[in-house]
């Protein structure tokens, strides 16, 4: 579903611009069949490749090969990534966390047990949000106890179900789980309904409303966060394009989207930059019918 939503924003630029871009992807997270998919894109020799890595370390070889060819790279959710040209994020990773376990606080009234649960412990932006909920609770809930760190689910949902049904065996008592991937509060909050425990404990994670809703009306799920992968991927090519022209995007640029208006440029790893937009979008029963991805 994030990635549907990703490719209408592809499709809005491609539209709009009448440049020539299109998305493709592997059936499912898998680093080795990501990095098949852009050595053939390679061989296509197009002017620019944009991605979001499973695993940036994994990608690092591959997206080397395509800026040693001439091809523009430009990543999102990998702001660890060296050999790109740009990475393009919607906020500060860290902060979104914090404001995800801030939220999962006040549901568990600051006390109790709970646990954090990432897509790929190779995917950079999903656990510097865990960790930003962690950090975010050590310093501001000191009753509340982390009992599992980080548990990774593979971006599948049965997978997260399976997890979180381990873990509601092994901590009865738990309180509370904040998840990372979109596919994470899924598989917990059908776990949770299950075992009979909505308003026993509270669920929050990244999410889209089309997925979370049913859960967020039965209250298995208490509230998501998002940022629109539509908007992300109208970004990654409007900055393809802007490096196509010989153009560099400028700390305070604006983008001509949501949440992108105001950008930070920072400097990157490697030899490219680091551009950071605005926000995110909290939803919970009252509001996410607002959304309709």
């Amino acid at each position: 579903g994030w990635f549907d939503r990703m490719n209408a924003g592809i499709k809005s630029y491609a539209k709009s611009s009448g440049n020539d871009a299109t998305m493709t992807g592997a059936d499912d997270a898998s680093p080795e069949k990501q990095i098949k998919i852009i050595q053939d894109t390679i061989a296509s020799k197009p002017d620019a490749i944009t991605v979001v890595p499973n695993s940036p370390q994994s990608l690092e070889g591959v997206l080397k090969k395509a800026m040693d060819r001439g091809i523009k790279v430009v990543t999102h959710e990998a702001d660890n990534e060296k050999n790109t040209m740009i990475d393009v994020e919607a906020f500060d990773n860290t902060a979104y966390g914090a404001a995800l376990n801030d939220r999962l606080a006040t549901c568990m009234h600051q006390d109790g047990k709970w646990a954090t649960f990432v897509g790929s412990l190779g995917s950079r932006s999903q656990v510097q949000w865990a960790d930003g909920g962690i950090e975010n609770a050590k310093k501001k809930y000191p009753k509340m106890q982390l009992v599992e760190t980080n548990i990774e689910t593979n971006n599948d949902g049965e997978h997260a179900y399976e997890q979180a049904k381990q873990v509601l065996r092994k901590h009865p008592d738990i309180k509370g789980f904040q998840g990372s991937s979109s596919l994470d509060v899924l598989g917990i909050g059908r776990a949770v309904e299950e075992a009979g425990l909505v308003g026993k404990v509270c669920v929050y994670g990244t999410g889209l409303p089309t997925e979370a809703g049913k859960f967020l009306e039965s209250g298995a799920i208490n509230g998501i966060a998002f940022w629109d992968p539509k908007l992300a991927g109208e970004a990654m090519n409007k900055l393809a394009k802007m490096l196509l022209d010989g153009k560099t995007v400028q700390n305070g640029a604006n983008l001509g989207l949501p949440g992108y208006e105001k950008v930070t440029v920072t400097k990157g790893p490697g030899k490219g930059v680091i551009v950071r937009g605005q926000g995110w979008v909290n939803v919970d029963k009252s509001n996410y019918k607002q959304y309709n991805f």
